[in-house]
């Protein structure tokens, strides 16, 4: 088919053939013409999104201007900073931890024993510093990249992390070490010390007589407890101590207690930290009713007050 009109003055005849391949040819360029338009609409709006509104051109392109990359940096940074004093605050909480903890195992260990506690075992050179947080990183915080001030940060996450496992991993190691100690009371109970440890005169002959132990003066059926945890090495009666029971712990450390009213142990077996083992009486070689105490270590006789922590201050 072929379209035919007049143009110009002259009249001349001018006709186009309309033929399919001519109609592809011009729906083809129809369709690029379209698609520019299209894509430098998209590109002069995102620009325009971008300069008015970054929300915006961020939801439509994912793209954000310098400024507004440099904001949210800015941010990021404050929120690292914030993060740095909160670890700055950490370190200075463990170390008054540390004092702390020196502090409660100096008045929990007895005077004899510290040479013998874990925390001085296994001795290393060097003094012990806490991890700190450099002031010169938080001045040049805005002159390396924020991968990196992350990665410093999250380290030294790590590094007080590690620190506060260390230190209560060593708590436990002591107090652990403590708790097998006879470093307790034996009663809990109303006492008062009736008789304490050294020369004396005996109360039956009235002559100067050496006092192995010190007596707790207290009410008859008292109960007596064990000071720390340990097994049951003896449990009878003796002409002298009444009913007495003998409890060996760690350090080879060993307690009696004499003139009870009643023994509620048998020998080999274990008890823990404030079982209840016997009752306070006035069996034996006694004038009342009190706790007979006394403590051994590798078969030595001990003044039981220089291992009972509370009163050696």
């Amino acid at each position: 088919m072929q379209l035919m009109w007049l143009s110009g003055p002259t009249g001349q005849v001018k006709s186009v053939s309309v033929t399919a391949r001519n109609i592809l040819i011009a729906a083809g360029a129809l369709a690029m013409a379209l698609l520019l338009l299209g894509f430098v609409l998209n590109w002069v709006g995102l620009r325009v999104a971008v300069e008015y509104n970054p929300d915006l051109a961020r939801s439509l392109g994912g793209v954000t201007t310098e400024a507004e990359q440099l904001r949210m940096e800015a941010v990021y940074r404050q929120n690292l900073r914030q993060l740095q004093t909160s670890l700055d605050q950490t370190v200075q909480d463990v170390k008054k931890l540390e004092a702390l903890k020196n502090r409660f195992m100096a008045l929990a260990t007895p005077a004899g024993l510290k040479d013998r506690s874990p925390s001085l075992q296994n001795s290393k050179g060097g003094p012990y510093v806490l991890p700190g947080f450099s002031q010169n990183l938080m001045g040049q915080i805005f002159k390396q990249p924020l991968q990196t001030e992350l990665q410093q940060t999250a380290s030294q996450v790590q590094s007080v992390n590690q620190l506060l496992e260390m230190q209560q991993q060593n708590w436990e190691q002591h107090l652990t070490w403590l708790e097998a100690l006879p470093i307790g009371l034996p009663i809990q109970s109303d006492f008062r010390l009736a008789s304490g440890f050294g020369l004396r005169n005996d109360p039956f002959t009235g002559q100067i007589a050496m006092h192995e132990g010190i007596d707790f003066a207290a009410e008859t059926g008292t109960p007596v407890v064990a000071p720390a945890k340990g097994q049951v090495v003896r449990s009878e009666w003796d002409p002298t101590y009444g009913h007495v029971i003998e409890l060996k712990h760690a350090e080879n450390f060993v307690t009696r207690y004499a003139h009870l009213s009643k023994r509620l142990v048998t020998e080999n077996s274990m008890v823990q930290s404030g079982a209840h083992i016997g009752n306070v009486g006035s069996t034996g070689r006694s004038t009342g009713p009190h706790l007979h105490y006394e403590i051994f270590q590798n078969g030595k006789v001990l003044n039981p007050l220089s291992v009972l922590p509370a009163t050696k201050h």
